[in-house]
């Protein structure tokens, strides 16, 4: 499933990019923390656990969100990082719950 790859690289850019604006703390951690939780969730999702779909949509919501909280803003940089991945692991997490299918098979 191309969601689960796409979330966990990006979970893993988020933690990266953590280190590369060191301009403020808490920034610093929410890049952290959301960037290993979205990775690890992101690699891990497969078709049977929704959770993990509704997880990495709800983190990239967050991420949006966090852009436009001033004292989590270190530049413009950050800004547009933060808003592209956000809304990309939105889209991979809650698009990879349009896949669910659930089937039944019936003993005849």
């Amino acid at each position: 499933m191309w969601q689960a790859w796409v979330n966990g690289i990006l979970g893993l850019w988020i933690f990266i990019a953590a280190f590369l604006h060191m301009g403020k703390t808490g920034n610093f951690w929410n890049d952290l923390l959301v960037g290993i939780v979205a990775a690890v969730v992101g690699f891990l999702m497969v078709k049977d656990k929704p959770w993990q779909g509704w997880l990495t949509g709800l983190l990239g919501i967050w991420l949006i969100i966090a852009a436009f909280i001033p004292s989590l803003i270190v530049g413009s940089g950050n800004l547009w990082n933060d808003l592209i991945v956000g809304v990309l692991m939105m889209i991979g997490g809650f698009g990879a719950l349009g896949g669910q299918t659930h089937t039944t098979q019936h003993a005849h």
